[in-house]
């Protein structure tokens, strides 16, 4: 990625031309539907990138000191306080490991430092306001990297499981699977295409909608979350898709038009509820697996968003893990982040 300039929207969207870039050539039939996937081109979750040549270590971080009491010491004065480092922050361009328990041991560590930074995220900073933390965001970078890689060699990636805590394996099982089931769907080709890109809105304002939508359609937020997040990586992607759908949840306009209650396809609120309200339509919370196959016609994409959302269900700090997962291209010369470190 460093040969391609810097392309992390600031104040406005950025646009960038990404060589031999995959463009959705998706598998869907019937009526229109509400996503067209610009999401699954660009923003999928499971695009997998070619890991880079290993580079120098990332700052570390350390925990807060602790003083010990000046009175357990004989002398006046008290000793310097002492910390213990944490592990080094993950460099983005490192190669990931082939040993399948090199692989276990890295996403372990991995795993806990982003759980524990995320806790430190929610408690002392505010996840509703301003950008992600420099740990939070290479952690979730790191475990994303791990988990495509584990996409691409199912037989890697078994061998990795049987070496992973039982509960760590069934979240990378759901993961991988997720991944490899949207990589079904993007096909790699040759030629130049045109994304433009913008940072997400902050987490917190994101749930604060996805909730929103969920009391009033009955819709379950963590359904919603995962729809948006397969789609446009939490509206990380702005352009239209080559079919025409728009907006962070990728409507047709004739599906807008039905279903978009008069609000503006392009912003966050009225997407969200737009969507609730075709998912709802089409079964939803009756039946999620209806509903999202009214959404996309791709029974793999169905199973995918499934997954994602069992995960934030099952832990919230996934959906602020998932939240700093970046966006990828997938070409014929290999995979290309456009955001993120």
């Amino acid at each position: 990625m460093r040969d391609q300039r810097a392309v992390v929207a600031r104040s406005r969207p950025n646009e960038e031309t990404v060589p031999a870039t995959s463009l959705w050539t998706g598998r869907w039939r019937g009526r229109p539907v509400a996503a067209a996937l610009v999401g699954l081109a660009v923003a999928l979750s499971g695009c997998a990138g070619s890991s880079g040549a290993a580079s120098s270590a990332a700052p570390r971080r350390t925990a807060p000191s602790e003083t010990v009491p000046s009175e357990t010491v004989p002398s006046e004065a008290a000793p310097e306080p002492s910390a213990t480092p944490r592990p080094a922050l993950p460099d983005p361009k490192a190669a990931i490991p082939k040993d399948p328990a090199k692989l276990a041991r890295s996403l372990t560590g991995t795993v806990a430092e982003l759980r524990r930074a995320t806790d430190d995220w929610i408690r002392d900073g505010d996840p509703g306001k301003g950008r992600p933390p420099e740990p939070v965001v290479l952690l979730a970078l790191q475990q994303q990297r791990v988990y495509r890689h584990l996409a691409r060699n199912p037989e890697v990636a078994s061998r990795t499981y049987a070496k992973l805590s039982k509960s760590l394996a069934a979240q990378a099982k759901d993961n991988v699977t997720a991944i490899r089931n949207l990589l079904s769907l993007v096909h790699p080709i040759s030629g130049s295409a045109k994304f433009r890109v913008q940072p997400a809105k902050p987490a917190d304002v994101l749930l604060g909608h996805f909730k929103h939508a969920e009391r009033r359609f009955g819709v379950d937020w963590e359904i919603l979350a995962a729809v948006m997040f397969v789609e446009t990586k939490f509206g990380r992607v702005r352009s239209p898709s080559h079919t025409g759908a728009k907006g962070p949840m990728q409507f047709m306009p004739g599906t807008w038009a039905a279903y978009g209650m008069g609000g503006d396809i392009q912003d966050t609120r009225d997407a969200l509820l737009a969507a609730a309200n075709y998912l709802h339509a089409s079964g939803a919370p009756r039946d999620y697996r209806r509903a999202l196959y009214a959404y996309n016609h791709s029974w793999a994409y169905v199973d995918a968003v499934q997954l994602h959302a069992r995960q934030i269900k099952r832990d919230i700090r996934n959906y602020y893990a998932y939240y700093n997962w970046q966006v990828y291209v997938v070409t014929t010369n290999g995979d290309r982040r456009l955001t993120g470190p």
